[in-house]
């Protein structure tokens, strides 16, 4: 799992919505979200389902698919 690919997968999906939207609709911080796309954290696994369900986008294709 490369960090860095999931960073751009992650921002990518994200598109023109604003990190404060996406947050909020997640739940999480904006600076949590923040970690996540630059690559420095990786989200727990509960946020990965969140994240991946907010995407309409299976887990393992989001997180263990570089």
């Amino acid at each position: 799992m490369d960090r860095r690919s999931i960073a751009k997968k992650l921002v990518e999906l994200r598109g023109v919505k604003s990190r404060e939207e996406v947050a909020k609709d997640l739940g999480i911080t904006p600076r949590a979200l923040e970690s996540y796309e630059n690559g420095s954290r990786m989200p727990r696994d509960g946020v990965k389902v969140q994240i991946a369900d907010y995407y309409g986008i299976r887990v393992d294709l989001l997180f263990f698919t570089v």
